[in-house]
């Protein structure tokens, strides 16, 4: 899972992209300098080696009536229930992300409900069933930014 052997070009395509995933392959192109066909090719290289992992439309989530978003620590009853939960809370359409941690929770995740009363259903009646020891839950007020991870493929001296 190390670093990719990734040249300027590619860190020139990958800031373009992470800014504006619509940007057109044209623009990309004239602002690197290269044809539209060799950005494509570069494109389609790093999707082939995972560098990039695909592109998404944001939805607002309050907009289509997820007034409520929580991120939930998941203590796990024992260490061999990892899988079954994790497929299990794949399974619940309002659990949106969830993570393997160190420190006292053994899973993270993030929940969108359309109000604190949802919160709760999904609690009694989609997660307490998982058998789960127990959890904690904090509840957003509101995101203050979301970014992508900074590209900067210069070696630190």
């Amino acid at each position: 899972m190390g670093r990719h052997q990734l040249d300027a070009l590619d860190e020139k395509i990958l800031r373009l992209i992470s800014t504006n995933a619509r940007i057109p392959f044209l623009e990309v192109a004239r602002a690197c300098n290269v044809s539209g066909a060799a950005i494509h090719q570069r494109f389609q290289r790093l999707v082939a080696m995972g560098v990039i992992k695909g592109s998404e439309f944001v939805i607002d989530s309050v907009k289509v009536g997820y007034e409520t978003c929580a991120y939930m620590g998941v203590y796990l009853s024992s260490p061999s229930d990892f899988p079954a939960v994790t497929e299990a809370l794949r399974a619940i359409p309002e659990v949106v992300e969830c993570h393997y941690t160190t420190g006292k929770y053994d899973l993270f995740i993030k929940i969108y409900a359309k109000n604190n009363q949802d919160l709760l259903r999904i609690i009694h009646r989609k997660l307490q069933p998982l058998g789960l020891a127990r959890t904690e839950s904090l509840i957003s007020f509101q995101e203050a930014f979301k970014k992508q991870i900074p590209i900067d493929f210069a070696e630190e001296g």
